[in-house]
C-alpha cells in the first residue's frame, strides 16, 4: 500500500510541476490543423520526462528510507560499538573522498547489502543491511561502505537520472511522431481531425516499447558506474578488501532478493548470470565475475 501511494504521489506531483512549467513557457498542444506541432512536442516530453526524473531524484532519499525501513544512526547517540564504527568509517571514507559525510542507516535484511542515495554528493544517505553487519569482516565491509563513497562522490545518482530523463523525453517524442504517422496512414484520420481512441492505443503500446529498448541505454550506465564505485572502493579501503567483499556477497545469490524493486539500480548487488545474453542488455549490475576480473587487473594496493 505505501509503495502504491508513493507511486501515486510521485505522479501527481510530476503533473502538477510539469504543467506549471509548460505554463510559464506558454507551450500549447502538440497537435495542429496540419499535423505535430513538433517543437511543442519536444519541449512538452523534454518537461515531462526531465521533471519526472529529478523529482524522484529529490525524493529519493525520503523514498528509500520509507520502501526500505532504513532506521537513520543518530551521530550524537549511537547505540552501541556496531554504529560507532559505521559513523567513523564513514566519516573517513568521505573525508577522503572529498564530501560532506552522508546520513547513515541500517536495514532490516538477512541478506547482505547495501545502497547509497541522494540528489546531490553532499547530501546523501549510505545505508547497510543488518544481514550484512552480521557476516561481513570489518574489511569487508569497510569496502562496501567505500563502494557506496564511491557512487557518491562520483555523483552517479544525478548522472542516471539526468540519463533517465531525456531517455524518457525520447521515448515520449518518437512514440508519439511514429503513432501520429500510423494513425494517418493506417487509420486514416484526416488532417484537421482530432486524435481518436486508435492514436491512443498506439501510443500507449510505442510508449512501452521504446520505453524498453530504451532502458537498455540506462542499464548499460548503471553497469558502467558499478565498475567505477568497485574501483573507488578499491582505492579507497583497498582492492584485496572489494574482491573479498564482492566474493562474501556472490556466496549469497542464492538468497531471496529482499531489496524493493525501486531500490534494485542503488544495491551494491544484483544477482545475474556471466557473460552476454539478451537478459544482460537489461541488468543493473555486472556479474560479480566481471566485476572481480576488472578489480584484478587495476594498479592499485
Amino acid at each position: 500500500m505505501m509503495r502504491i501511494g508513493l507511486f501515486l504521489l510521485t505522479n501527481l506531483a510530476v503533473l502538477v510541476v510539469a504543467g506549471l512549467i509548460l505554463s510559464v513557457l506558454g507551450v500549447g498542444s502538440y497537435h495542429s490543423h496540419g499535423g505535430l506541432n513538433l517543437s511543442n512536442l519536444m519541449v512538452i516530453c523534454f518537461v515531462f520526462g526531465m521533471v519526472g526524473s529529478l523529482i524522484s531524484l529529490f525524493m529519493s532519499k525520503w523514498m528509500a528510507l520509507k520502501t526500505t525501513g532504513t532506521e537513520l544512526i543518530d551521530p550524537n547517540a549511537p547505540r552501541n560499538q556496531a554504529e560507532v564504527w559505521l559513523l567513523q568509517t564513514v566519516a573517513d571514507l568521505s573525508q577522503r573522498a572529498g564530501i560532506n559525510m552522508p546520513e547513515v542507516g541500517i536495514f532490516p535484511s538477512y541478506q547482505s547489502n547495501a545502497f547509497a542515495t541522494g540528489w546531490n554528493k553532499n547530501d546523501a544517505l549510505v545505508s547497510v543491511s543488518s544481514g550484512l553487519l552480521e557476516r561481513m569482516n570489518q574489511d569487508e565491509l569497510r569496502a562496501v561502505l567505500a563502494h557506496e563513497i564511491g557512487h557518491v562522490a562520483n555523483g552517479d545518482m544525478v548522472t542516471l537520472s539526468l540519463i533517465q530523463g531525456v531517455v524518457n523525453a525520447f521515448v515520449m517524442f518518437f512514440a508519439r511522431v511514429v503513432g501520429d504517422t500510423i494513425d494517418r496512414n493506417v487509420f486514416g484520420r484526416e488532417d484537421g481531425e482530432a486524435p481518436g481512441f486508435a492514436y491512443i492505443a498506439i501510443t500507449m503500446v510505442l510508449d512501452i516499447v521504446f520505453g524498453f529498448l530504451a532502458s537498455a541505454i540506462v542499464m548499460w550506465f548503471s553497469r558502467y558506474r558499478e565498475y567505477r564505485a568497485d574501483e573507488a572502493g578499491a582505492r579507497l579501503a583497498g582492492k584485496q578488501a572489494m574482491i573479498s567483499a564482492l566474493l562474501r556477497l556472490q556466496a549469497e545469490t542464492e538468497m531471496p532478493d529482499q531489496m524493493p524493486k525501486e531500490m534494485k539500480a542503488l544495491a551494491i548487488t544484483e544477482g545475474r548470470e556471466q557473460g552476454f545474453s539478451l537478459a544482460a542488455l537489461f541488468q543493473t549490475h555486472p556479474s560479480i565475475e566481471e566485476r572481480v576480473a576488472a578489480l584484478q587487473q587495476l594498479n592499485c594496493p
